[in-house]
């Protein structure tokens, strides 16, 4: 069988697939990209757009490929190519594109929920690839990417957003030099506007445009239950990972960063809810999470509704810096707590606020470091390999995961749990007034809670109370053909 009549017929990840489509990169050799999911033109969601800009920028880099299951988006970029005078190819199914053998390497922008299967798929074909965030959906995919990087020696860069400052970098130095006594703890902020995305009465839809078997790949091929097919798959569970994986993971990457951990924590608790509004989302628009390194822990908080009440009445989202709250002037980052002060935005602050040091070490960014590494094979330069992209999806993924498993108690119910974490009970409470000021009453179940949960970092797996619960989201029932096995 040939190995596109393979593809076709399985994509179960199991087999070997052979290598000829990789060539030995020379230093005048143009790197030839293949770029996966465009993203609507109309909505928000255009990554694919952003990395075809980005990548067109670098020297001695061609995107030569498109490919999207909605043909209107991808109709739309391959015009804007045309309009420059460029040649590139247009494929509707990424199996053809990783086909292609004059594609060095592939920039994947698809929902999350394909991120890690397609990353798999091009490392058996000998691609280099540029995954988007969060690389993975769930935890066992993500351990399953970082294996196909190894074994098939290619390069895998998981793209986030701390790592492209040498400013953020060098202040970490700095607090690693011990200028500011130990960490205390390290926050991640995510306030972010997030309006209702509406609530249809069925099935909607599918724009014909758009491949829906091709777009569902791993997840359930289900009804379209919300109005917009694309962009609002972040807030269900079947192809998203909420405002934690979206916007989130940014921060979240740059929290275990400072911390220097290279594993997954011990333990890990939630509280959170979908609260404001009544719509076809899923997922939390408001959550705090402990993940609980040694010596110091995680505490990261969401918010999607607005700073009070008043900001309901109209779209609180077109001016976020009036409209939402803010943690020690941070909307969206991590704050680096220590004894002596704090760290965020690259720059190092007493603990009165009063601005220490401002940082400025200039870097190549993610996607000019991922091409600098294709060329030379240095893998141990990349920014954000596989495994570091695994590894702060997998906090993403705890933190969801006790969330799901979570039921609704009262204030006073969460407040008992909690009472001997102090960094959680603090957040707590400002989330309490962020309630309040949003005019909830704190005394119903508003927010779902779980038993502390306890991972073994060894084996990325929960143990204990409610760990049959939680181990059920570690992974997903794949829909075939569209498998992640566990032999890459």
């Amino acid at each position: 069988m040939k190995r596109r009549e393979f593809l076709k017929a399985s994509l179960a990840i199991g087999s070997a697939l052979s290598l000829s489509g990789s060539r030995v990169l020379g230093a005048n050799d143009d790197i030839r990209i293949g770029v996966i999911g465009i993203g609507s033109f109309v909505k928000i969601g255009g990554k694919g757009r952003g990395d075809i800009r980005d990548f067109r920028k670098i020297p001695g880099v061609r995107v030569v490929a498109l490919c999207d299951c909605d043909e209107n988006h991808l109709n739309y970029e391959v015009n804007q190519f045309s309009k420059r005078g460029e040649k590139v190819k247009a494929y509707k199914d990424f199996r053809d594109l990783l086909d292609d053998k004059e594609i060095d390497a592939v920039s994947i922008t698809t929902p999350n929920h394909w991120h890690s299967l397609m990353t798999i798929m091009a490392c058996q074909v000998g691609k280099d690839v540029f995954v988007q965030k969060p690389s993975s959906h769930n935890i066992f995919e993500g351990r399953k990417m970082v294996e196909a990087m190894r074994k098939y020696n290619r390069v895998v860069q998981a793209v986030h957003g701390p790592r492209n400052s040498g400013a953020i970098a060098e202040s970490l130095e700095y607090i690693w030099a011990g200028n500011l006594g130990k960490i205390k703890c390290v926050y991640g902020i995510n306030y972010r506007p997030r309006m209702s995305i509406g609530k249809v009465n069925g099935p909607q839809a599918i724009p014909r445009s758009c491949d829906y078997d091709l777009w569902c790949g791993p997840a359930p091929k289900k009804p379209l239950m919300r109005k917009h097919l694309h962009y609002d798959w972040h807030w269900d569970w079947d192809t998203g990972d909420g405002d934690l994986g979206n916007m989130g993971i940014h921060a979240m990457d740059g929290c275990r960063w400072a911390l220097r951990q290279n594993a997954l924590p011990k333990r890990v608790l939630s509280i959170g809810a979908r609260l404001g509004y009544d719509d076809d989302g899923q997922t939390p628009n408001t959550m705090i999470s402990l993940l609980d390194y040694e010596p110091a822990p995680i505490i990261f908080e969401v918010r999607g509704l607005p700073r009070n009440r008043s900001f309901r009445q109209s779209d609180w989202s077109k001016n976020s810096r009036q409209s939402m709250d803010e943690f020690h002037g941070v909307r969206t980052g991590f704050v680096v707590q220590c004894e002596g002060g704090y760290v965020k935005d690259g720059a190092a602050f007493g603990n009165h606020g009063r601005l220490i040091k401002k940082f400025t070490r200039k870097q190549p960014n993610c996607k000019e470091n991922f091409i600098s590494i294709v060329r030379s094979r240095k893998t141990n330069e990349l920014l954000t390999d596989a495994l570091e992209g695994h590894l702060s999806c997998g906090l993403v993924h705890m933190a969801n995961i006790s969330y799901q498993v979570g039921k609704h108690k009262t204030n006073n119910e969460i407040r008992q749990v909690i009472r001997s974490e102090t960094e959680l009970s603090e957040s707590y409470d400002r989330l309490i007034d962020h309630l309040l000021a949003n005019r909830f009453d704190i005394n119903q179940e508003l927010l779902a809670l779980s038993s502390m949960l306890i991972m073994d970092p060894d084996k990325e797996r929960f143990i204990g109370p409610m760990s049959k619960e939680a181990n059920r989201l570690i992974s997903r029932e794949y829909r075939k053909p569209f498998v992640v096995s566990a032999n890459v």
